[in-house]
């Protein structure tokens, strides 16, 4: 049985905006405002651009976005703005080096965001998440995504191979 809330399985339409202060405002179909809304990612690392509620202040859902390529150029926009601001996963590309080969340890990787240093307290912050994609948490409670393990060049699967 599908929710009464969207007959067909289509979501209302609804528009966002910002207000004075910089938060989302989310404006549904019969012109209701809420204030101080977030886009939170139902699947953010398996499929970011499919499965994002927008939220209200309440905690909520106001709104549900099936793909973020079916919304209006400008709402997509703001959505996009926002899960940048919230979202801080960076994209480990390369492994330069490894202090040792015992935890903890200490990685200079190179990411989409720059090159940094994280320290890996133990070999158990490094989650598989399938289809060769990685998780690595630091000591800091940063989370670093390798999409492929095996895409990496040579040296780092390597290097990374020795942790797992």
């Amino acid at each position: 049985m599908k929710p009464a809330m969207y007959p067909n399985s289509i979501p209302p339409a609804f528009r966002l905006e910002r207000n004075l202060h910089g938060h989302l405002v989310h404006i549904a179909a019969n012109g209701d405002r809420s204030e101080n809304c977030i886009p939170v990612r139902a699947f953010p690392i398996g499929a970011p651009d499919e499965g994002i509620s927008i939220v209200g202040a309440d905690g909520h859902e106001l709104a549900w976005v099936e793909r973020l390529s079916e919304v209006a150029d400008d709402v997509r926009r703001l959505i996009v703005e926002e899960l940048a601001q919230r979202e801080f996963t960076p994209e480990i590309r390369r492994i330069k080096s490894v202090s040792t080969y015992a935890t903890p340890t200490t990685w200079e990787v190179e990411t989409d965001r720059g090159d940094t240093r994280l320290v890996l307290e133990v070999e158990e912050n490094i989650r598989r998440l399938g289809e060769g994609a990685l998780l690595v948490g630091d000591d800091r409670g940063v989370h670093f995504l390798i999409r492929d393990r095996f895409a990496l060049d040579k040296a780092s699967r390597r290097m990374l191979e020795r942790f797992l």
